[in-house]
């Protein structure tokens, strides 16, 4: 058989790292001070070895120090200085500040932002769109605080929640932070920017009337869906004119009570859209400060919000966070901002081919060729140049 045609001096995973430019990774470390006092494990090795985690599905020290030396001689392909140790990895998970790994992937994230970006539904409602919400992952109780009741048996688990901010036209978190899980979402909220070209779609889980006065004071949109025992007063309905789309059912004005403890009560007048789903066949009421929005755009920009529930499947499914190389908070956050790396460079990847490809697709490919020598996106975008080739070789022996 003949020699592949996409025969490549880098291997895969090399081809990934390169699009992490050193810049990047040494101004971070400078910015948080990370590699002062460390002679070889430096930030550049510590990051290629957790994205090499990452990628390679590991699940444990042993298996990532293990799999590193089984390469060694290769290592510069992929610019990987110093070979970590399992201790060595492990200490530097401990040690190390998080924070750098949290900058890394934000520079990497403004460097890719105009290959994420796609402008059609921008173009539309001519405002930004985000979208935030939260997934927890389940941890030992002795790491992170603990969430919901007792069970019966008195095991209980604690767990990490990745508070998660989403451009609607990108497929990668633009924002993220970390709490424990008893922690509730309405943190996130303190941490927003505020402002008049910004549209916030959330569920009902970050319900605050003192929030919502708050987007209201500073022209910020938001759309979220009311919760079942809201306390309200109906002030006036609008009237449904016949080219909005028949889900909707009724459109009417309405006023709430905003309790703060240092200021009396004040009113806080709001819309509220009661909207019939054919698909799903059941009713959903939604609460925004959008007065002048056509009410069925309100329901279509809640059903936007699924776009995360999307993301967190993707991240779950290709880069499962069920085991850990560290029993402590640091070194979850670092293994978590490089599983966030690794989608983010996937992303890319993705988004640069013109050819189509399932993410999941792509992400098992690279697994099963991480340290072969393809050009990864001259095959990507053809993969079946080889099968043809020795189609035609087959066919000419056969004429003989």
């Amino acid at each position: 058989m003949s020699k592949t045609t996409f025969f490549f001096g880098q291997s895969v995973f090399g081809q990934l790292i390169s699009l992490i430019d050193s810049s990047i990774i040494s101004n971070a470390a400078k910015e948080c001070n990370s590699d002062r006092y460390v002679k070889k494990f430096k930030i550049k090795d510590h990051l290629i070895s957790m994205v090499f985690c990452a990628f390679a599905k590991c699940s444990s020290l042993r298996e990532v120090s293990g799999a590193m030396l089984g390469l060694s001689g290769k290592t510069k392909h992929f610019q990987l200085d110093h070979i970590p140790k399992k201790s060595t990895l492990g200490d530097a998970n401990q040690r190390r500040d998080a924070e750098v790994f949290g900058i890394i992937y934000n520079k990497l994230f403004l460097k890719y932002g105009h290959i994420f970006s796609d402008s059609r539904i921008k173009d539309v409602i001519n405002k930004k769109i985000e979208i935030f919400d939260s997934t927890t992952i389940s941890l030992f109780k002795d790491i992170l605080k603990c969430v919901g009741r007792e069970p019966q048996d008195g095991k209980r688990k604690g767990g990490i929640k990745v508070h998660t901010v989403i451009n609607v036209d990108e497929t990668v978190p633009k924002l993220v932070w970390f709490t424990s899980a008893a922690t509730n979402d309405h943190v996130l909220l303190s941490k927003l920017k505020l402002d008049s070209n910004t549209i916030y779609v959330f569920d009902k889980g970050y319900n605050d009337y003192k929030a919502f006065k708050k987007f209201s004071d500073n022209e910020t949109g938001f759309v979220t869906r009311i919760k079942d025992n809201a306390v309200y007063e109906s002030i006036s309905q609008n009237e449904i004119s016949e080219d909005i789309h028949s889900g909707v059912l009724e459109d009417e004005i309405i006023e709430l009570t905003v309790k703060d403890g240092t200021n009396p009560e004040s009113k806080l007048k709001l819309r509220k859209v009661r909207y019939y789903d054919r698909e799903l066949k059941r009713e959903f009421e939604f609460l925004t400060n959008l007065f002048e929005m056509r009410p069925d755009l309100i329901a279509a920009l809640y059903k936007l919000r699924w776009q995360i529930e999307l993301l967190f499947k993707q991240l779950k499914q290709n880069f499962p966070l069920k085991y850990f190389l560290g029993d402590n908070e640091n070194a979850i956050k670092i293994q978590i901002y490089c599983t966030l790396i690794a989608n983010l460079l996937m992303t890319v990847i993705q988004k640069t081919l013109k050819r189509s490809w399932a993410f999941s697709n792509l992400v098992s490919f690279c697994k099963i060729h991480l340290f072969n020598y393809i050009h990864l996106l001259n095959f990507l975008e053809n993969p079946d140049k080889d099968w043809q080739k020795i189609l035609r070789n087959e066919e000419q022996l056969s004429l003989f």
